[in-house]
């Protein structure tokens, strides 16, 4: 009759034991899936926006050179115009998706662009000077954001945490 008290007591805990063990590695197993999917999300967020800003820093740029030539300049205006308008939806699942430090950057990306948009907009206003000046300051606002993404992504760590090369 021990005997088969102590093998009934061996058989319980060993299936409560394989329970525990299964939940941890399930809940284990549904968090890396979530976060996985949620990285997805944030690196294409973080992609389109980045190429959003350089469309319409680009349109900026053209509508800038067509004004210098004496040319009409309606066409890289609205196209300036629509990528601004997409950057701005943009921003919204960046920050909605982003870490604060990528939000932060992010914005100072909007405040270099916007000053951008407005020499764009009139370019008799600032001096080539003045437009190079702000063209390098939103590409060192890109680099900021750049590296504030690969953080929140944790690209470039080991997963220990520490700097992988």
């Amino acid at each position: 009759m021990a005997s088969q008290i102590i093998t009934l007591i061996g058989v319980l805990l060993g299936a409560v034991t394989s329970f525990f063990a299964t939940s941890l590695a399930e809940r284990v197993k549904f968090r890396q899936t979530m976060a996985t999917r949620w990285d997805e999300r944030k690196l294409d967020t973080y992609i389109e926006y980045v190429s959003c800003v350089k469309d319409a820093n680009r349109a900026a740029r053209q509508a800038v050179e067509a004004q210098e030539r004496g040319e009409d300049s309606s066409e890289p205006l609205a196209a300036m115009g629509a990528a601004e308008a997409r950057r701005s939806v943009l921003f919204e699942g960046l920050v909605l998706l982003g870490d604060d430090a990528a939000s932060q950057a992010a914005m100072t990306v909007n405040e270099r662009l916007w000053a951008i948009l407005k020499c764009a907009l009139n370019p008799s206003d600032s001096s080539a000077a003045d437009r190079q000046h702000l063209s390098a300051s939103l590409i060192e606002a890109l680099n900021t954001l750049h590296k504030a993404a690969r953080s929140d992504l944790a690209i470039g760590r080991s997963f220990d945490g520490r700097t992988s090369r």
